[in-house]
């Protein structure tokens, strides 16, 4: 159901589920804050309800596109544009860990994250 998966990207409830500390948006830019401390502001670029939404993102732009299966489900596609080639492969294995984060918390209302300052990203820790 791309309306619930949709509900996650579009509404701070749904992000602090599971992508952030907070992310509250203002002004067509979502803060968000993240459990070691940082804040980005991100700029919503575009977003068709239910369908897409695109945000420029740690200077990047991602796009969610999202799709109803015959099963009642929703098939996600995520693609994140500019991404430098050096930065590839850790940007791939956060963009893991959010979407399985994202699975988590849509399926079995679970938050995976574990909340510690001290066992973030920065410290080797695949956490979002």
């Amino acid at each position: 159901m791309p309306e619930k998966v949709f509900a996650y990207l579009e509404t701070q409830e749904g992000r602090e589920k599971f992508w952030a500390e907070k992310a509250p948006e203002h002004e067509g830019a979502i803060h968000f804050h993240f459990s070691n401390g940082h804040v980005y502001v991100g700029k919503i670029i575009h977003m068709e309800k239910d369908k897409e939404f695109h945000l420029d993102y740690f200077n990047s732009k991602v796009k969610f596109t999202l799709k109803a299966t015959k099963d009642n489900g929703t098939d996600l596609t995520l693609v994140n544009e500019g991404i430098p080639d050096d930065e590839y492969l850790e940007v791939y294995a956060g963009w893991v860990s959010v979407l399985l984060t994202l699975k988590a918390a849509i399926d079995h209302d679970c938050d995976l994250r574990n909340h510690d300052r001290a066992r973030t990203w920065n410290q080797k820790f695949v956490d979002n």
